[in-house]
């Protein structure tokens, strides 16, 4: 204890600071700025209010290679990205503008062209930029890995035929609801783009088959591809994503509505990695195109089935023999599922430790039968059982006796009493009897 207390009054002597930044003194600038990379935007900016020692430090370029300004304020002024830019210039690596939707064109192209090394950008809702912004990215920015541009409503083709002419380099893009793009816009970057490891583009409707077919003879590395809700794509355009996508493990095709058991069977067919698949309102498929998926995609993790209407137990079946690696399962609205179904997925699964997730909303055949016996899923840790009104809170208390770490999302309707069994009260509105 003596020691210490000489070292310190020893400092203190040696360095007389009448504002009490020690610490300044004692540690090198170079120790300081590597704690400083350490902290987020917030803490930055808080430090650099302590003194004009730290403000220097802190606002370092080195300092903010990373910047996600959205977890810190989404009004966002263009004065606040020109000076972000202008500091960081060739540090910044990562930059999301998500949601911030005073940025425009003019801020975006002053970006490109100070911070030619970024190589991820989110621009997620930034809903005033065109493909002016897209141009100049593809120009400046070649070393773009990571793009999303998603709800883009004035992003087209002509931006995607930029895209593809400067950023070939890009592995993931996302333009979802960028509802200007056509399926000539996604042939221009697949053309270019060979790289592409994931692909979102949900919700852009003008996509037909020929967006498929330029994916599926381009885009051979592609992991991940999200149609969601391209409301024209079918059989055929999936064939060809099959066939020339062999490394594919996620895919969303929820709201593409044309597609049938072609699809499956050609996903099982030639896409034996697939690790999740998304077909909700799918509702031509039908079992036996689920026997074929099931045979050969073994390693399925996720499947999401909501309304495909046409299924049945056999369904169950196929997946409780062929997929045993299974940890999320949705069948919401699958109104020709019954215990038998579900107890089939009981007996494949009850030694299973990553079977976690059961969605069975509005599946009126369902009955206490088989959800007094989900308990013997020990790896369940959600359950959803809305509008199932075969299924009782006696039935729903029990599993949660027998797995209490279970969350259970059910609602049951209140009872109302019938209208004239109860005279005690007068049925009409205090309103209408005024009236």
């Amino acid at each position: 204890m003596a020691v210490h207390s000489i070292t310190k009054r020893h400092l203190i002597k040696e360095f007389p600071l009448p504002d009490n930044d020690l610490i300044n003194h004692v540690l090198p600038k170079e120790l300081i700025l590597r704690a400083f990379s350490f902290l987020d935007v917030v803490a930055l900016c808080r430090c650099a209010q302590v003194c004009k020692f730290w403000n220097v430090l802190a606002l370092d370029g080195s300092n903010w290679q990373r910047v996600k300004l959205f977890d810190f304020q989404t009004d966002v002024t263009d004065h606040v990205v020109l000076n972000l830019a202008s500091r960081c210039r060739g540090f910044l690596r990562l930059l999301s503008l998500r949601g911030c939707r005073g940025v425009n064109d003019a801020t975006i192209m002053y970006f490109a062209k100070e911070c030619r090394l970024i190589e991820e950008l989110i621009l997620q809702g930034c809903s005033r930029i065109t493909d002016r912004s897209v141009a100049q990215l593809s120009w400046g920015c070649s070393k773009l890995r990571l793009l999303d541009l998603s709800e883009g409503p004035d992003i087209s083709d002509r931006g995607c035929e930029a895209l593809g002419a400067g950023c070939r380099n890009l592995r993931y893009l996302n333009l979802s609801w960028c509802v200007q793009i056509s399926s000539a816009g996604i042939k221009h970057i697949c053309t270019n783009c060979r790289y592409l490891h994931t692909l979102v583009v949900k919700g852009c409707a003008r996509l037909d088959n020929e967006a498929a077919v330029a994916v599926g003879e381009n885009s051979a590395c592609l992991q991940k591809l999200n149609l969601s809700h391209c409301v024209n794509i079918s059989d055929s355009g999936m064939t060809r994503v099959a066939e020339g996508c062999p490394y594919l493990e996620h895919l969303c095709l929820s709201g593409c509505r044309e597609i049938t058991n072609v699809t499956l069977q050609q996903l099982g067919k030639h896409c034996q990695q697939l690790r999740t698949l998304e077909v909700a309102e799918c509702s031509q498929l039908r079992d036996q195109g689920f026997l074929a998926l099931c045979e050969n995609c073994r390693d399925l993790q996720r499947l999401d089935l909501e309304e495909c209407v046409q299924i049945t137990d056999h369904t169950l079946t196929y997946l409780a023999g062929g997929c045993p690696d299974l940890q999320q399962l949705t069948l919401s609205h699958c109104e020709l599922i019954t215990d038998n179904g579900i107890l089939s997925l009981i007996g494949s699964y009850s030694t299973s430790d990553q079977f976690s997730v059961l969605e069975l909303d509005n599946c009126p055949l369902v009955t206490d039968h088989s959800v007094e016996r989900l308990w013997q899923l020990r790896s369940l840790r959600r359950v959803e059982l809305y509008d199932c009104s075969q299924v009782s809170r006696s039935a729903i208390y029990r599993l949660e006796g027998q797995l209490p770490d279970l969350e259970v999302h059910a609602y049951f309707a209140p009872n109302v009493q019938p209208e004239g069994t109860d005279n005690s009260r007068s049925r009409t509105c205090r309103c209408c009897v005024i009236l």
